[in-house]
């Protein structure tokens, strides 16, 4: 085991006192290791810029008025109305275009404009950009998340949401969306879009991990 292995973090943590307010913080600890200078620090960067503190805000009103009461899609449509968003954009996976529509719709009826853009979107063969490894049942257009974030950039959307978007793709729109941006659903073909199962069964079904 190399030494970057061993290093101990939030997740080798028993106590969580950052959580309850119970017990000593680890020597490992981020939180014991933070100076009252950077609290206040981050402190300030929650009030003293406007988006933050909205967006903040509207979460934990989000998480407070509706905690284990509201599905995730719920939650998202109550978020997206707390923080004043008016077009919402969706950048989806092309296997997930029927439920992007039904989510749509669903937005539509709250009164948000609503933009979209499919991964295919743009028709880039994987061979232009150097991966020559195709095949029948996975095609050989790419997904183009570069793409989709800038559909929803040149739209200058208040808030954007992933649908299913690969592994990696979704890294790329993240890193090219220059609006806020949450996820709805994080594919996994396997387990229907559940991606914790094998983390929750992980003595049991998905032991071979």
């Amino acid at each position: 085991m190399t030494e970057r292995t061993k290093r101990l973090s939030c997740v080798d943590c028993g106590i969580m006192k950052c959580g309850s307010g119970k017990g000593e913080y680890p020597d490992f600890c981020p939180t014991g290791e933070l100076s009252e200078k950077d609290k206040a620090r981050l402190i300030d960067l929650y009030t003293e810029d406007a988006e933050n503190s909205k967006v903040a805000i509207a979460a934990a009103e989000t998480e407070f008025e509706n905690y284990c009461c509201m599905t995730r899609v719920e939650e998202t449509i109550e978020f997206a109305g707390k923080i004043g968003a008016e077009k919402i954009g969706i950048a989806t996976c092309i296997g997930l275009i029927r439920e992007s529509r039904t989510l749509a719709s669903l937005l539509r009826k709250h009164d948000f404009e609503v933009v979209s853009a499919v991964c295919k979107v743009g028709h880039i063969s994987k061979k232009q950009i150097g991966f020559d490894r195709v095949s029948d049942k996975i095609g050989s257009i790419m997904c183009d998340p570069i793409l989709q974030a800038e559909i929803m950039n040149r739209e200058k959307t208040d808030l954007n949401i992933v649908m299913g978007l690969c592994v990696g793709h979704d890294s790329l729109f993240y890193k090219y969306a220059e609006g806020l941006t949450t996820t709805l659903v994080t594919k996994d073909r396997v387990t229907g879009h559940n991606p914790a199962a094998p983390l929750y069964l992980r003595d049991s079904y998905y032991k071979n991990l």
